[in-house]
Parts: structure tokens; C-alpha cells; sequence
């Protein structure tokens, strides 16, 4: 039998009533409650960086492909439609979807308003999944690659600046030489809480872009291309640009929004602030806690030293007691921190500000590799922890912890 873990068992189910047991309870809930505070905290950050990104990519793609050009990136410098990578993107491993697209500046105007806006056009290869969790009323318009449509999808800001609503018809006043105009039918209302989008951009037919442009159907803006690991978008950028040649400009997404990605690895940076604080209150909490532990079993040491106990013996009585409560905490910590945000998964509790949070409500990103890793983490390091208070029992004198009092 392991006299250490059995000595360990019995002060562990010392009467409730006890000092031990109270510093037991609150022993484990530190731990618990530590614990819990961090997943929320990592499933939420997740869930704010993931949205943001999403919503981020929807718009543009993780790369976008352009021919190099010296004035506006809405200029009118198209590409070919028919390049390698875009005909055949199976063949090539960092690519999941590639679209095209072509950008157009013109005026909305009402019989009251005139709003400047950014008509982008896009075809049937446009992803409308990834862009369905922005669409609050109405529906994407389904284009073809012949005929060009007029349906046309604005932004929440735009719809009600203008006094705007799904069916209505709008004017398209576009600044070229000589003047042209369209009517456009309103088919959906999308709204990400991004000012850089709802402020002016609306999505249309590329079909109609090509007109007003006098293209053939040959031709497009550039391309957009959706890779497989966001992680490795410096690598897929090489990749594409080693795919075609010099005279196109490709951009990665972190580079084209800047400040909101440098706004995003801002706030990985106050995270592990907080949890690093977090962490530390909670391990002090364990070595106080079995400082307190060992003061109060001060006599049973001296009496075990006496009949013949080793340091190492005594150490691992009150390691193994420190395991018990670390295990219980975490569990119970599991417990709390998953089930508040499944809560907030699937109930969306807590709502936020969408012009201020560009979300409706508090997300939460499931990642249960990082979870698994918090939790490994803070097992090692709490087990590293309670070697700190078993040090003093190697200082402590039989006779002297007899008598102790």
C-alpha cells in the first residue's frame, strides 16, 4: 500500500466541519473559479477574433488579386478571366475557393438623398455562405453568367440613410465620361457594424460592371482567393504569386485591413495580461493553502518523522493532497467555464452593442485543442507549485512539531 496516499486519503475526508475541510472547499473553488475565468476568457476572444475575421474575409477573400495600378484600387484595370489558378484551383493545395470580382464608384440617389457608394460585382463563383451570416433582411440575388442583373444588396447604414427597403428601386448615377445611369432593385440588407463596409459598399452583377465598363465577358477586376489555413497566408501568398506572374499585385487580407488585424493581436496581448494575473492569484492561492495545510498537520508530521517518515514521504502526503484539490478544481472549473459558453452558444445571453462590437451578441469559438492545452497547463504548473510549501516540512524538527500548538 502507498502510506504517503493513504495518510493523504484520510485528511482528505476529515469531518466537514473541520478546519481542514474549509480550507479544502476553498481550495478547490480558487482553483475552480481561476480555471473557469480563463476558458471563458480564451472561448470568448476566440469567438471575437473568428467573427470579426469572417466577416472580414467575406468581403475581400484571405488574398485578393489585382493588375498593378497607379491611381484608384477601384480603377478600371481588369485581368483576364480565365487564369490558370482560377480554372483549375483543385490543383493547387492552399486553395479552398477562388471568386471574381470588379469594383465600380458611383452615387445612389433618391427623390431626397444621394449617397456615394462602391458597387462591387460579383458572379455565380461568389461565395454566398460565406457571406450569408451578414444578411439581415431580404436574400442574395442568384446571378448567371449571361444576361445582367439589376438586383442589387446594401448595407443597413446605406438602407436607412437613404430611406431604403427590400423591393424598392434605387438610381445609380455613375461619374465617367460620357454620364450613365442605372436602376437598381434592392434584393437583400446586409449590416456587418464595420464602418470601412456598411458605410459605402453595396454588391451587384459583375455582368452589369462588365457593361458599364464596355469589358467582354473575358475580363474581370481580379480575384479573390479563400485559402485553407489562415495561418499560413504568408506561404499562400508566395504560392499564388509564384502561380502567375509579375504583372499582378497580390495582397494579403492582414495587410489590406491593418489596423483592425493590429487591433486584434492587441487584444491577444491584454488577454495573456489577464490570465498571467489570473494564473498567478490562483497558484498563490495553492501554496498559501498548503502552507496553512502543513501548519495545521504540524504534530502529525513530528509524530511521522518520529516512527521513521522520510521528507520525501511527508512531501508526497501533502502533494498528493494538493493533487486532489487541483483535480477537483479543475473539473468543477470545466464544468462552470463549458457550460457558460454552451449557454452563450446556443441562447446568446448577453447581447452587445453591434455599433460598437460589430456583433450582436458575446460569440463564442469552440477550440478544443486550446482548451486541452489550458488545462494541461495549469495542471503542470500547479504540480510544480506545491513542491514550493513541501520544502518547509525538510526544516521542521520532530520534538518541536509534537509540542506544536
Amino acid at each position: 500500500m502507498n502510506l504517503s496516499y493513504f495518510i493523504s486519503s484520510r485528511i482528505n475526508r476529515s469531518k466537514t466541519s473541520s478546519f481542514s475541510s474549509v480550507i479544502h472547499k476553498i481550495a478547490i473553488a480558487s482553483i475552480g473559479l481561476g480555471l473557469a475565468v480563463m476558458l471563458v476568457s480564451f472561448l470568448i476572444l476566440r469567438g471575437f477574433q473568428e467573427t470579426i475575421r469572417e466577416r472580414i474575409v467575406s468581403f475581400g477573400g484571405h488574398l485578393q488579386l489585382s493588375r498593378y495600378t497607379v491611381g484608384s484600387r477601384y480603377g478600371e484595370n481588369p485581368v483576364p478571366a480565365n487564369l490558370d489558378f482560377a480554372q483549375n484551383p483543385e490543383e493547387h493545395d492552399f486553395i479552398r475557393h477562388v471568386q471574381r470580382f470588379a469594383y465600380k464608384p458611383g452615387l445612389l440617389k433618391t427623390e431626397d438623398e444621394v449617397q456615394g457608394i462602391i458597387m462591387k460585382g460579383v458572379g455565380r463563383d461568389f461565395s454566398v455562405e460565406n457571406f450569408r451570416r451578414n444578411m439581415v433582411e431580404g436574400s442574395f440575388p442568384e446571378f448567371t453568367d449571361t444576361a445582367a442583373s439589376a438586383s442589387v444588396v446594401i448595407s443597413r447604414r446605406i438602407a436607412d440613410k437613404l430611406r431604403l427597403a427590400v423591393n424598392d428601386n434605387v438610381i445609380l448615377y455613375l461619374v465617367q465620361n460620357p454620364p450613365r445611369f442605372r436602376r437598381l432593385r434592392i434584393e437583400g440588407i446586409y449590416s456587418t457594424g464595420m464602418e470601412d463596409f456598411d458605410e459605402s459598399l453595396i454588391l451587384g452583377d459583375i455582368n452589369l460592371i462588365r457593361q458599364l465598363n464596355n469589358w467582354s465577358d473575358t475580363l474581370v477586376g481580379g480575384y479573390e482567393v479563400f485559402v485553407k489555413d489562415f495561418d499560413a497566408l504568408d506561404e499562400a501568398q508566395e504560392q499564388l504569386y509564384n502561380a502567375t506572374n509579375y504583372n499582378y499585385y497580390i495582397e494579403k487580407i492582414t495587410d489590406r485591413n491593418i489596423q483592425i488585424f493590429e487591433w486584434l493581436g492587441l487584444l491577444d496581448r491584454n488577454v495573456v495580461i489577464f490570465l498571467t494575473i489570473i494564473l498567478f492569484v490562483a497558484f498563490f492561492n495553492i501554496i498559501s493553502i498548503l502552507l496553512i495545510l502543513i501548519m495545521e498537520r504540524t504534530p502529525m508530521i513530528g509524530t511521522l518523522m518520529a516512527l521513521g517518515a522520510t521528507n520525501s514521504q511527508l512531501r508526497r502526503i501533502f502533494m498528493y493532497n494538493g493533487m486532489q484539490m487541483v483535480i477537483k478544481g479543475m473539473l468543477w472549473g470545466n464544468i462552470t467555464g463549458l457550460g457558460f459558453g454552451a449557454l452563450q452558444y446556443y441562447l446568446e445571453l448577453i447581447p452587445l452593442d453591434k455599433e460598437n462590437y460589430y456583433m450582436d451578441y458575446v460569440p463564442i469559438q469552440w477550440n478544443w485543442t486550446l482548451i486541452a492545452l489550458l488545462n494541461v497547463v495549469v495542471f503542470a504548473i500547479s504540480l510544480l507549485i506545491m513542491l514550493i510549501p513541501t520544502i518547509v516540512i525538510s526544516r521542521i524538527q520532530p520534538i518541536k512539531a509534537i509540542k506544536f500548538d
